[in-house]
């Protein structure tokens, strides 16, 4: 049993086939698919997807990229989308000073807005980071948010010690599978299994078996399969404590 905690499959990657692809999922052990929603557009198919299979649940989110075009309105629709059931998570949010598309003020007033909408709804919180560590826990520590979990994890050591003391989760992706990513496979090492999720980030970073093309559910296990060897563990303990991580995390039934 394995569960792909981030993935995208509203995105037009999978316009042709994403039956095929979610049908492969399921035959490849994928019992849940989490599909995050990163616009108010996304967050909407997001919940249709989910609507229409029972084992794909979704989150509500605004990425920060857009944060530039956030607006009251919005938060109003996300909020409205987050109370309806099959709903698991506020996410995609956070921080990116790596790109730079919408400004630092912008992201730190939208992330802000909506980790209190996940607080009002008792949700937790799907993070993204990328080049603004000090930033994003200074602001998870005064708004004292609890129930998160730092996607695609790419910090450093240090950075993932805090993350651990704060008590939240972190997920990997396929990219532990690259040549290059020696670093990161390091930092992975030193996270407990307890606090460890899977994910693909499809239509992203698909393993090293298939570098250049779509990454999909069904991949899944290429990563867990490196989890294992890296930490000395079984395949299945894996995924049975990743799972059960999961479970717990965004209250799958």
């Amino acid at each position: 049993m394995f569960v792909d905690t981030h993935c995208h499959l509203d995105f037009e990657q999978f316009d042709l086939d994403r039956k095929e692809v979610i049908q492969r999922a399921k035959q490849e052990g994928i019992d849940y698919l989490i599909n995050i929603g990163s616009s108010l557009w996304g967050s909407k198919r997001s919940l249709e997807l989910a609507g229409e299979y029972d084992f794909i649940f979704a989150t509500v989110g605004f990425h920060p990229h857009e944060a530039d075009n956030f607006d009251e309105g919005i938060r109003e629709d996300l909020y409205n989308l987050a109370k309806r059931s099959k709903v698991v998570a506020i996410g995609e949010i956070g921080l990116d000073y790596l790109k730079g598309y919408s400004s630092k003020e912008n992201q730190n007033r939208t992330f802000i807005s909506l980790i209190e909408l996940a607080q009002e709804l008792e949700l937790p919180l799907v993070l993204h980071c990328r080049q603004a560590q000090s930033d994003i826990i200074e602001i998870l520590r005064k708004k004292k948010a609890e129930r998160v979990v730092m996607h695609c994890f790419s910090g450093d050591e240090k950075f993932l010690d805090t993350c651990l003391e704060m008590g939240f989760f972190v997920s990997f992706t396929c990219n532990i599978t690259y040549k290059n990513a020696h670093s990161l496979r390091e930092v992975l090492k030193r996270v407990p299994l307890e606090r460890l999720m899977l994910e693909t980030d499809a239509p992203f970073l698909p393993p090293q078996e298939f570098r250049g093309k779509r990454n999909e559910p069904a991949y899944l296990k290429f990563l867990a399969q490196d989890i294992a060897r890296l930490k000395g563990l079984t395949l299945e303990e894996v995924g049975r404590v990743t799972t059960h991580n999961a479970k717990i995390f965004f209250n799958l039934k």
